[in-house]
């Protein structure tokens, strides 16, 4: 049983950060035609167009966590990705590894975007991007990762880092 101070004080710090929450950052992240993106699948090796239900979860996820960490309280930022190209690429023609992606120097990872950031609804920029990396195999620790994501991750947190880092930044899990 918790005393009444202890309840009071838990009270206290819920009705302070109430504020905080409305004025919280927020991402908005939506994938345009997917089904027509370049290489945006780590389910269909070949030569086969379109976006996976897993990729599309896992970039979003990991935007809005970048979004919390990066921008201050107060601003909303809308993402539209309109092409994937994941590192690496399937050799279908090697006959044992055919599910295996191979990274190579000229199969960097990019994705074509086009952002909005507002602040108390107003624009105060935006743009398109094409974010790349052709030098992710240079990356340090990248032989240690297990996410099959991780190229794509790296380089989505460089940008971010250039594109909005400022007053507010929080570490990211």
């Amino acid at each position: 049983m918790r005393s009444i101070p202890g309840c009071t004080s838990i009270a206290l710090v819920a009705l302070f950060m109430a504020p905080l929450a409305t004025a919280a950052s927020s991402v908005e992240v939506e994938f345009k035609n997917p089904e027509k993106f370049s290489d945006a699948s780590l389910d269909s090796p070949g030569y086969e167009r379109g976006a996976d239900a897993y990729v599309m979860k896992e970039l979003r996820s990991y935007i809005q966590k970048l979004g919390e960490r990066y921008l201050p309280a107060g601003q909303q930022l809308q993402i539209e990705i309109r092409n994937i190209d994941l590192a690496g690429r399937y050799e279908p023609w090697r006959l044992n590894a055919y599910q295996v992606r191979f990274m190579r120097d000229i199969t960097w990872p990019s994705i074509d975007l086009h952002y909005v950031l507002k602040q108390n609804g107003q624009i105060v920029s935006q743009a398109d991007a094409r974010v790349m990396d052709q030098l992710y195999l240079q990356r340090p620790g990248r032989a240690n990762r297990s996410d099959r994501l991780y190229s794509e991750k790296a380089m989505l947190s460089d940008w971010f880092h250039r594109q909005f880092a400022g007053q507010h930044q929080t570490g990211l899990n």
